[in-house]
This record gives C-alpha cells, sequence and structure tokens, in this order.
C-alpha cells in the first residue's frame, strides 16, 4: 500500500529545527523513483486537480510535489514564496507556524487569469501556511478547491481550521 510504503520512507528528526518539533523529511520519498512516481501518480489522479485552473505551490518543498503535479495535470503551477523571493507586485501575508512567523508573496498577476486552485505543500501541521495562502486567495476572489499534502499532523487539528478539504497520503 502506497501510504505504508510512504510512511516507511518518511525519516524523523526530534528537536529539529528547535526542541520540542519531530521533523519529518521526505527526502527519502523524492530520493526513490519509484516510489515519487508512484506518489505523483496517485495524487494527480484527485478530481479536485481536473476542475482546478492552476495549482499553488508552497516554498519551498511544496514546489517538489507541485511541479511534478502540475506537469502530469497539465496545469498551470504558481509559486507562493517567501518574501522577497518573487519580482513584480505581489500579495503579501504574514502567518504563524509551530516554531515563529514567516511571510508568504503570491505575484498578483500569475493569479489573475484563474479563479480555481489546488494548494500542494509536504506537510500540514497547525495549518498557517496554508491558511495563509487560503486567505491570500479569498481575499482576490478566488475558489480554493483543495489543500494536498503528503503528510499531516493529524493530532494539531489544522486541517479543521482551514475551511476546505483537506488530501493527506500519510497521517500521525
Amino acid at each position: 500500500m502506497l501510504s505504508d510504503r510512504l510512511k516507511n520512507s518518511i525519516k524523523n528528526y526530534p528537536d529539529f529545527p528547535k526542541k520540542g518539533i519531530n521533523f519529518k523529511d521526505i527526502s527519502p520519498i523524492i530520493s526513490d523513483p519509484e516510489l515519487f512516481s508512484d506518489l505523483i501518480e496517485k495524487i494527480s489522479e484527485y478530481h479536485f486537480f481536473k476542475e482546478s485552473d492552476a495549482i499553488i505551490a508552497i516554498d519551498a518543498r511544496g514546489f517538489i510535489f507541485g511541479s511534478a503535479v502540475a506537469k502530469t495535470t497539465k496545469k498551470p503551477l504558481i509559486l507562493a514564496r517567501k518574501k522577497n523571493k518573487l519580482p513584480g507586485l505581489v500579495y503579501e501575508k504574514s502567518y504563524g507556524l509551530e516554531y515563529g512567523k514567516d511571510n508568504l508573496c503570491i505575484q498578483k498577476s500569475a493569479i489573475l487569469p484563474f479563479h480555481k486552485f489546488v494548494i500542494i505543500d509536504d506537510l500540514l501541521a497547525t495549518g498557517g501556511t496554508a491558511k495563509c495562502v487560503i486567505d491570500m486567495l479569498r481575499n482576490n476572489k478566488k475558489n480554493v478547491l483543495a489543500l494536498s499534502v503528503i503528510i499531516e499532523l493529524s493530532f494539531l487539528e489544522g486541517a479543521e481550521t482551514l475551511g476546505i478539504p483537506v488530501y493527506s497520503e500519510v497521517q500521525y
């Protein structure tokens, strides 16, 4: 089963990047071509990707999965990047995460022609990062169909804060 293969590949790093955080490392998934291919194939079959106009991938590990899914589904890929990483006019919003605060930006021109989006990232914890992107899109009258993640830390209940369907391949 794919979820078991994924779970067996994910490495844990306690107290990284700070004490109390148990970092889930997806590097072994992307270094295994067969596992990575099977994962992208499964994710790409979700109905909401077919219904979307574009995919938004979140900085930085979300780019790995977002680009592969965008290629497979033949959907435009838009990047939600950290502050000062995108040129031109951007929407910017700050958000909290398990171990601090940060900002995300999306180029205004990138989302302009699209209305329905799917967000993709590697991990959902408290939901702060995904909520930041959802809020930026909704503030611009865009529809967010779903969030697709590889790992969900379901005990943190981040999915309950988002108000959209969340699809995760592995839950802890």
